[in-house]
């Protein structure tokens, strides 16, 4: 049977890392790439949890789900990362229920984003519930709770001005890059891979730098042709890199690989150049480290540039949780609904078959009995009893399934499944 609620059997978690603990090499072995987290969700249908979903971008590694202990959750995460328990228990954290819904809606509203602000999370959480609904892995519960998700990061985005500007971490580094490379227009940068930071990121180069020398290389090369289809920008084939690399000015690495795609040996300098790796796991080699003439930038470095933008969206935050906690009380009043509703039925139903044998005894024992008037009058006692359970079940100060426990027991009620 679905479980749509927190019940004492299976509880709500969320487990993960991520870049507040958890640095980019540890971030790195708990990455998912997509055959991974195909995996993960094929195990999770074979070892019986019945709804979840996962994300994994380049500053978090989560799991949303119901299951009876958390460790069933870690442990489908580190079979299908490479990431261990020892390695989860000294960065990660579990969430529970009510502490793990609230995560959520920070998560996907950009509050807990390495950049405030930063909403590309929200996108990640929609296609996580869409793969896991496609294997029957998302209940009414995660469907309800995601949608009101959705919806508290288009208030947050519509009603605040937390999200003025551009707030991520493709943003960051045009502004790094902005602001460290004189003549960027003049500079020749080469982008190499262009999973979705790749593409942002080239995005607000073109947008801010006006830079016309730029050049895009991926391993598949329809899909930097693509991309510079849309900003007139210039595509080389993979296997020239190694000629690009001694020519590019600007490095930025945003490939999906496990290991690393750029090192020392294949960078044949012959001038300064910035590389921005901007992967998880790290795509260049810290070796690289050892020329003289490289700069190298990674995303955690980028998180760390606070400028009067980013500072002023500060000032927002108590906005936003405004809005956060208004959706989640309304998320809340419908979990709580959904808990107690078929208790209160079948609580309706014991008092009226309490009812039918009173009134088929009082039929037999008076003769003037009045049926109408009789049915009349237990209806309308049953459904004010009925109101006052139901009033007490949705004041917030009850405790759920205590109140439930006793009604079942006092009314000899089965317990509703």
């Amino acid at each position: 049977m679905e479980n749509n609620t927190i019940s004492k059997h299976t509880s709500f978690y969320a487990i993960g890392l991520n870049y507040k603990k958890a640095d980019a090499e540890m971030r790195g072995k708990f990455s998912i790439d997509a055959q991974s987290k195909s995996n993960l969700l094929q195990q999770a249908k074979t070892e019986g949890i019945e709804s979840l979903i996962v994300t994994s971008t380049c500053n978090r590694t989560e799991i949303y789900g119901f299951a009876q202990h958390p460790f069933q959750l870690i442990k489908l995460l580190c079979e299908n990362s490479q990431g261990t328990v020892e390695d989860f228990q000294k960065v990660a954290y579990v969430y529970k229920n009510q502490e793990a819904i609230s995560h959520l809606f920070k998560v996907g509203t950009g509050l807990d984003s390495q950049i405030l602000g930063d909403f590309e999370i929200i996108s990640q959480i929609k296609i996580a519930f869409t793969e896991s609904k496609a294997l029957d892995l998302a209940n009414s519960f995660m469907e309800r709770l995601v949608n009101a998700v959705i919806q508290a990061s288009k208030r947050i985005k519509t009603d605040t001005e937390i999200s003025s500007g551009a707030t991520s971490v493709s943003f960051a580094s045009v502004q790094y890059i902005m602001k460290n490379v004189e003549n960027i227009g003049e500079k020749n940068i080469l982008l190499f891979g262009t999973g979705k930071i790749g593409r942002n990121t080239c995005e607000n180069l073109v947008k801010h730098s006006k830079n016309e020398h730029i050049t895009l290389i991926n391993r598949t090369k329809d899909k930097a042709e693509k991309l510079a289809g849309k900003l007139n920008l210039i595509v080389k084939d993979y296997a020239d890199l190694h000629i690009e690399l001694q020519r590019a000015d600007v490095l930025v690495v945003a490939t999906g690989a496990q290991n690393p795609t750029i090192d020392k040996a294949i960078l044949n300098l012959k001038k300064p150049l910035l590389i921005l790796d901007l992967s998880i796991p790290k795509n260049v080699n810290i070796n690289v480290n050892e020329l003289e003439n490289v700069t190298l930038v990674h995303l955690d470095d980028l998180s760390q540039i606070t400028d009067e933008t980013l500072e002023n969206r500060k000032q927002h935050i108590p906005a936003a949780e405004a809005i956060i906690e208004e959706i989640k009380e309304e998320f809340n009043t419908w979990m709580n609904g959904r808990k107690y509703a078929p208790t209160i039925h079948a609580l309706k139903a014991k008092l009226n078959t309490i009812k039918e044998k009173e009134l088929t005894f009082q039929r037999k024992k008076l003769s003037n009995f009045d049926e109408e008037q009789a049915e009349l009058i237990s209806n309308r006692i049953i459904q004010k009893i009925t109101n006052h359970f139901a009033n007490h079940l949705k004041d917030e100060e009850t405790m759920v399934d205590e109140s439930i426990d006793w009604i079942q027991k006092v009314f000899q009620i089965e317990k509703a499944k």
